[in-house]
């Protein structure tokens, strides 16, 4: 008789809905599908979907909890099932996509989706999911918060300017336009005061942003966005889950002779941390000699300027991490310094 190893219930998120699949493995490793149902995504619902699963379920094996994380629209559900102490999975939605490729699903729906889901949960050891942090929480709203307003004023400043080279520009629409990017400016420099004040009042936040700020390049808003943005690293094991968490992983295409594509980011990823780093990779390659060699070398082989700083962009991530789980400051030419000391070791001894 067969026997049940693992049980997953794979979830799709919508904004008005969760379309859930229940799988289960056996023994033999064969896995079975053997339910499926919609839920309204509210909190009311989420009592009715655990009542509902509660009597298909093998009560004495954990049932595991998977989804993707699709914007903010999971949020509600994931801290409802972590404030019951259940065992739960997020994973970044190319992860399922590519996942869904190899099952060579012809047909995509919601259905399908949460079956994939499921299935990609039975198969794999996947890391659970933990709340963020109160504090990087808070941080995360803010920076996205700056984001969206800075990225406003520039939409308001572009028709401020093109209102200007009208040859009879309207001068009620260039005050409104003034106004607006005033008012924006003040939202900004309001963020930013509270940003600082929340800094201020956690000695340790405050010490792992001066050390990731001794970066050349590097500001408190773009610390302070990679910190919020990857829950203080926490499930980070390595850089290459982080660049791949970031989006800033190289993907190629190459098969045989026909198939050579150009290497290219997969862009599959957190949006947020990469545009925080685009400004810090300009002045990086400025005043970080590493960085400049890098910049100048990829920039030299491809003739294309975005290829280098993307790749700056990749090594700055790649530092910030690597500091932060060191506890100390950026030290220029650490690798040279480093070489000097094991050769002075070697001659002493």
């Amino acid at each position: 008789m067969k026997k049940v190893l693992k049980q997953v219930l794979g979830v799709d998120v919508a904004q008005k809905e969760l379309v859930v699949t229940l799988g289960r493995m056996f023994n033999d490793l064969s896995v079975d599908l053997y339910a499926y149902k919609v839920f309204k995504n509210n909190k009311n619902n989420f009592a009715s979907l655990l009542k509902w699963l509660d009597s298909l379920i093998e009560k004495d094996i954990e049932i595991q909890f998977v989804m993707e994380a699709t914007g903010v629209y999971h949020q509600k559900f994931a801290y409802f099932l972590e404030e019951k102490g259940l065992n739960l999975s997020i994973v970044l939605p190319n992860k399922i996509s590519n996942y869904m490729r190899t099952l060579n699903t012809k047909t995509v729906t919601d259905k399908t989706a949460s079956q994939a889901i499921c299935r990609f949960g039975l198969e794999r050891q996947l890391d659970a999911w933990k709340r963020p942090k109160k504090i990087y929480k808070e941080l995360q709203q803010l920076t996205r918060e700056r984001s969206q307003i800075v990225d406003e004023r520039v939409i308001v400043k572009n028709q401020l300017h093109a209102e200007k080279s009208e040859a009879e520009p309207n001068q009620s629409s260039l005050k409104r336009l003034k106004s607006r990017i005033k008012f924006l400016n003040k939202q900004e420099k309001e963020i930013k005061l509270e940003i600082q004040e929340m800094i201020n009042l956690d000695l340790n936040l405050k010490k792992e942003v001066q050390n990731i700020c001794t970066i050349p390049g590097v500001g408190v808003l773009t610390a302070v966005t990679v910190l919020a943005e990857t829950n203080g690293f926490e499930l980070i094991r390595n850089k290459k889950q982080l660049t791949s968490y970031a989006g800033l992983d190289v993907k190629q295409k190459q098969s045989g002779t026909s198939v050579n594509k150009r290497t290219k980011i997969s862009k599959q990823g957190n949006k947020n941390l990469r545009k925080s780093l685009h400004l810090p990779s300009l002045s990086a390659v400025k005043y970080n000699n590493t960085h400049k060699e890098l910049y100048i070398r990829l920039v030299a082989k491809s003739g294309i300027k975005m290829k280098g700083l993307i790749a700056v962009q990749r090594k700055l991530l790649e530092l910030i991490y690597v500091i932060y789980k060191n506890k100390k400051g950026f030290i220029q030419d650490y690798e040279q310094q480093k070489r000097a000391t094991l050769l002075e070791i070697e001659i002493a001894l």
